[in-house]
């Protein structure tokens, strides 16, 4: 049994196979062989934010691996209404085999994995989003043919998907770049962590404020929304701190000449990237987004392996 509440529950060790195994599972699916590997398993989606890809991804892999998806909005649970997270959490922790979770507190995420006893997979917290760079290093792998030393660029707020990125460029020996205004900078644990995995695996970090000295000899450039989901009052402030971190013609030209363009999705278009950019040559924004599905599945089939309880 393994909770993936971080990036840093995936090990230098368990990256590459990791991802091999998603790259298996992505063969097999599209040939309609995936092997029913949780077959009589229920995952639990616990979500209090809403979705489009995180939600629909782990319900795919999970019908695809034989298990059964069990999607409970926050809203509906007596969550909502007040319930500790501890109570809740051992409830389902008699009913289900594993828990996806996309919540707005990390902490969240923590005391349903202490207090249900199962798997629990961190699908998006205020800290991390590590299921979504599971895809994303798969993407990057496919594309470029190997992920050690090359040189991965972020553009925009320091939020979950940037942390997440640190770590796993570090696990994987990419080195990681992140330009991002004053006062947004990932959180500095995290920071710290991921320079400390770096000088393991040869991964070399850094954190500027100018997106073209970060744009410059970057193999991947990739951006996120600058708004995160619980941050609406913050959008007229970000609109004019982010002016200028913006994926466009400019900042592509200023990378290699075969750089590639990525977003975690949902994109606003003219702000964080421009048209031209996400529906440009050098986007692979769609195959990215494709790949959480065979993501999910490689997450969900290494958590819940050595999860033995068949339902009745």
């Amino acid at each position: 049994m393994k909770s993936i509440m971080s990036f840093t529950d995936i090990s230098v060790e368990d990256f590459y196979p990791l991802l091999s195994r998603a790259e298996k599972l992505k063969a097999l699916i599209k040939s309609d062989k995936c092997p029913d590997v949780l077959n009589g398993k229920v995952v639990g989606l616990l979500f209090e934010k809403p979705s489009t890809r995180t939600r629909t991804s782990f319900e795919t892999a999970a019908f695809r691996l034989g298990a059964d998806p069990l999607y409970m909005a926050g809203a509906e649970l007596q969550l909502s209404r007040g319930e500790p997270i501890k109570d809740t959490a051992r409830v389902l922790g008699g009913y289900l085999d594993a828990i996806v979770a996309r919540v707005y507190s990390h902490d969240t995420v923590l005391q349903l994995s202490r207090h249900s006893g199962l798997p629990t997979i961190n699908g998006l917290s205020d800290l991390e989003h590590p299921t979504q760079l599971v895809s994303d290093m798969l993407t990057i792998m496919e594309v470029k043919g190997r992920i050690e030393g090359l040189n991965v660029s972020y553009i925009g707020d320091g939020n979950n998907v940037a942390n997440s990125l640190l770590l796993a460029c570090a696990t994987g020996g990419a080195n990681a770049t992140i330009a991002c205004p004053k006062g947004y900078e990932p959180n500095a644990s995290i920071l710290a962590n991921a320079k400390r995995i770096g000088s393991k695996t040869g991964s070399k970090i850094r954190i500027l404020n100018d997106p073209h000295e970060a744009a410059h000899h970057a193999d991947v450039l990739y951006t996120d929304v600058w708004v995160s989901m619980g941050q609406e009052s913050e959008t007229r402030k970000k609109m004019k701190v982010f002016k200028g971190y913006q994926i466009n013609g400019e900042l592509i030209r200023a990378a290699k000449k075969d750089v590639s363009v990525m977003h975690c999705l949902p994109a606003h278009r003219g702000l964080e990237i421009t048209e031209e950019a996400l529906e440009g040559k050098h986007s692979i924004a769609w195959q990215q987004a494709e790949n959480k599905v065979y993501g999910a599945a490689a997450i969900l089939e290494m958590s819940m392996n050595n999860n033995s309880r068949k339902r009745k």
